[in-house]
């Protein structure tokens, strides 16, 4: 049995141990905000933060993460109701397009404000890595810079 924390509740996960994450968030815990795109880590479609950090739930299997909170795009949301302001940005820079790589683009983009409050279009471009079939990156990098001015009037 491991114990962790996903979306700041305890859970316990007892399937086996080298399941991916996404598979035991998915089918398991019923999260299905994450989603499957690769299966190798490089898309960033099932993109969640793992203490914090952002990381490809594919290829992170369930063992690693005793004692570890884990935070999907639904617990993203805060109690009150509030979007993210990453969440906030996204609409209102009417980013999705089918949507589907969108959950794992708004986790990676909260990870990186964290280090690049005020991203230039050169820090999104090294930094966000995540692959959008649509070819939404255009609308991506405003809503980031969105994103980044929505966060700065939060403090």
């Amino acid at each position: 049995m491991i114990s962790f924390n996903v979306n700041g509740q305890p859970v316990q996960f007892d399937g086996e141990p080298d399941t991916p994450l996404l598979w035991a968030l998915r089918d398991f815990f019923q999260l299905t905000g994450t989603k499957y795109g690769c299966g190798i880590g490089m898309c960033g479609s099932c993109t969640v933060h793992i203490d914090g950090k952002a990381s490809r739930s594919c290829i992170t299997p369930v063992s690693g993460l005793a004692g570890k909170s884990v935070l999907t795009i639904e617990g993203l949301e805060g109690n009150d109701g509030q979007l993210h302001p990453v969440q906030q940005a996204w609409l209102e820079e009417d980013v999705p397009q089918c949507g589907y790589c969108q959950p794992g683009l708004i986790m990676a983009t909260v990870d990186f404000l964290v280090d690049h409050p005020q991203p230039s279009d050169e820090d999104i471009n090294s930094n966000i890595n995540n692959l959008c079939r649509c070819g939404t990156y255009v609308r991506v990098r405003k809503a980031i810079h969105r994103a980044a001015e929505l966060t700065a009037g939060e403090k």
